[in-house]
């Protein structure tokens, strides 16, 4: 199965946000092209929060080019082959944390799609949530100023409604 399939399949599968779900199948049925970031009308990204129930406290990077904290993820590669298995590189590579996350099982806890300063228009982001191990120690890779976990009700003082969102969404799925 394609990556390009596998997102169909996940965003067929995926219950909540029905309009939102429904422009991203209809982003994919457009384009071909839609999980690259070459696909200048917009692509799919993946993400994933990662959280640590345990000490109720999410890890998030200080964005190098947006200036803002946010869950780790990005841009869909070509050896990805599925969304999910593209989100848990991202968490890795961002984080830092080389084994032991794992994503919430049940598939993808949110949809975002938002505007991006480049010439493609839009990220369509499958946003999943990866449980940290015990004792994870993170390292901030290149595309970070920063790397810092929050307690929960830290979030939203230093984070965007988005990312306040998605933590909700991920604290239902726990």
């Amino acid at each position: 199965m394609s990556l390009h399939e596998d997102a169909v399949l996940v965003l067929k599968n995926y219950e909540q946000q029905p309009e939102l779900r429904r422009t991203y199948l209809e982003h994919l049925a457009a384009h071909p092209d839609g999980m690259w970031k070459a696909c200048e009308a917009g692509h799919i990204t993946a993400s994933a929060l990662v959280i640590d129930p345990s000490h109720g406290r999410v890890l998030l990077t200080l964005h190098r080019k947006l200036r803002m904290w946010l869950q780790m993820g990005g841009h869909c590669e070509p050896g990805d082959s599925s969304l999910a298995e593209a989100a848990l590189r991202e968490a890795r590579e961002e984080s830092g944390i080389a084994s032991g996350l794992t994503l919430l099982p049940g598939g993808p806890v949110r949809l975002d799609r938002h505007p991006i300063p480049s010439p493609c228009n839009w990220h369509l982001d499958v946003q999943y949530a990866a449980v940290a191990p015990p004792g994870a120690a993170e390292v901030i890779s290149d595309e970070s100023i920063d790397l810092r976990w929050f307690r929960y009700d830290e979030v939203p003082d230093v984070a965007d409604e988005s990312v306040v969102r998605l933590l909700e969404n991920a604290r239902a799925a726990l």
